[in-house]
């Protein structure tokens, strides 16, 4: 085991020990309070990391006439061409670059008037980028997911958010994809009757985002680290060093909320498993032969880990992380409660005594246009061309909307926390044997006093 790995399972194991007298469970925390006295018409905010992702978030702020993006921040010199291109398209006024070093983003936070600031960056560099955001003054921080890599990361995110009384939202955007927002709407008017088991998870080919090397044809490249392109460049090396569901939130997040996680009910413990570890290095044998340096590097990530988790309220939880084999793209979601349930892969629904016929599946076209949530109805012309189907247009909406009216954020920093930590929780069970985990509340009992409000209105 490498130092670096020992220092990873050291760090994580200790915060997992100390889970049940964390001394931040023992205090109530500082209510996150509206930032505004008053209503604001625009918007100022700054993008840190202009790679792809933060190029999509920069094309829906211009399309907006609400937002000013007067900053952006980059040390990829493609990247800030690629964005430089977007933004002399759009006709806005070109903000201030922000560029040079790692740490270029910390002049950025100094700008004055910034209302917010969206972290699209590698994984590890948004919990010092929140954190560095919220020490600046700023009250509305977005980040890409994950929160953090470490436990210690996310309780140190909740703190500050606390102390600041600030908003960090994470940008967990398939909450907002339309099915899963008809499905939840569903189970707020009891269709489905009452929840007993979810499912969700990533299930998504990433073989080619993993070893890219920028040339055509981009599906067959076997390069990762400095060699690489965009996300290869980074991504890759957390399935060297990682064994866990790195990745939990596009499967976590909706289904939390249909669970009210945080919200009169919480996570209470984890276990997680891992196949053995295959796909990786067979792409890299087919692609690039037997010789190639990279067909020697040994990947700890299991090729499918599958997690376990019980909630307070007595449902229960499975996800998947499957990302190195080949297979069509699949969140997996299964809503399943004492009335019928709905599958995602299946595309279908069945309610007890309203589907058509017995032990028949319905279409759940026909359930989710009937119960087609009021968000989508209302907003459904505006995320046309959107990323991710849509979704991604409701996700900027609501960090937007928010600023706008002074407001919390409709995904909070206990949704971050508790969606993102799943994965080093996951990396501890599995290191430990697939033990079962206590998972932190991060509401230090709060949780059993919020309301979930979200998504209750078609506003934002």
């Amino acid at each position: 085991m490498t130092s670096s790995r020992r220092d990873f399972v050291r760090n994580v194991s200790l915060a997992s020990a100390g889970l049940a007298i964390h001394p931040n469970m023992l205090t109530t925390p500082a209510s996150i309070t509206p930032a505004r006295s008053a209503p604001a018409d625009r918007v100022r905010l700054a993008i840190i990391g202009t790679g792809f992702r933060g190029q999509s978030h920069l094309s829906l702020a211009l399309r907006r006439s609400d937002v000013d993006i007067v900053a952006i921040c980059d040390v990829d010199a493609a990247m800030l061409q690629y964005t430089d291109n977007i933004l002399k398209k759009s006709g806005k006024p070109m903000p201030k670059v922000f560029t040079g070093s790692p740490y270029a983003y910390r002049d950025l936070l100094n700008t004055k008037g910034l209302d917010g600031v969206i972290i699209a960056t590698p994984w590890e560099w948004h919990t010092p980028m929140i954190l560095d955001s919220l020490n600046a003054g700023l009250k509305y921080v977005a980040t890409e997911v994950i929160l953090g890599i470490t436990l210690q990361d996310h309780w140190d995110v909740v703190n500050a958010a606390e102390q600041h009384k600030a908003n960090v939202m994470m940008l967990e955007n398939v909450c907002y994809r339309r099915d899963v927002m008809a499905a939840l709407n569903m189970v707020r008017q009891g269709i489905f009757g009452e929840l007993l088991h979810l499912q969700g998870g990533y299930q998504h080919d990433l073989r080619s985002v993993k070893f890219n090397d920028g040339k055509p044809p981009y599906d067959k490249g076997v390069e990762f680290g400095e060699k690489a392109f965009s996300e290869a460049r980074w991504r890759t090396n957390h399935s060297v060093h990682r064994n866990g569901d790195l990745y939990p939130t596009h499967g976590v997040g909706p289904i939390a909320m249909m669970a009210d996680i945080n919200r009169g009910n919480r996570f209470l413990s984890i276990s997680s498993f891992a196949t053995k570890t295959r796909g990786l290095h067979n792409y890299i044998v087919k692609n690039g032969g037997e010789n190639h340096p990279n067909a020697s590097v040994r990947f700890r990530l299991g090729d499918i880990v599958t997690t376990h988790i019980h909630c307070a309220n007595g449902e229960t939880i499975l996800l998947q992380h499957d990302t190195n084999n080949p297979r069509p793209y699949s969140l997996g979601f299964r809503v399943q409660g004492t009335n019928g349930l709905w599958m995602d892969v299946a595309k279908s629904v069945y309610i007890e005594g309203q589907s058509k016929a017995n032990d028949e599946w319905d279409s759940s076209d026909t359930w989710f246009t009937k119960y087609d949530h009021p968000l989508w109805q209302r907003y459904s012309k505006d995320a046309e061309g959107a990323g991710h189907g849509g979704m991604d247009f409701f996700v900027l909406n609501a960090f937007v909307e928010g600023i706008k009216r002074g407001a919390p954020t409709p995904q909070d920093v206990y949704d971050a926390a508790a969606w993102s930590a799943i994965s080093p929780l996951s990396e501890a069970s599995i290191e430990a044997g697939f033990q079962p985990i206590a998972f932190p509340d991060f509401t230090h009992g709060n949780w059993m006093y919020r309301k979930n409000d979200f998504a209750l209105t078609d506003e934002y």
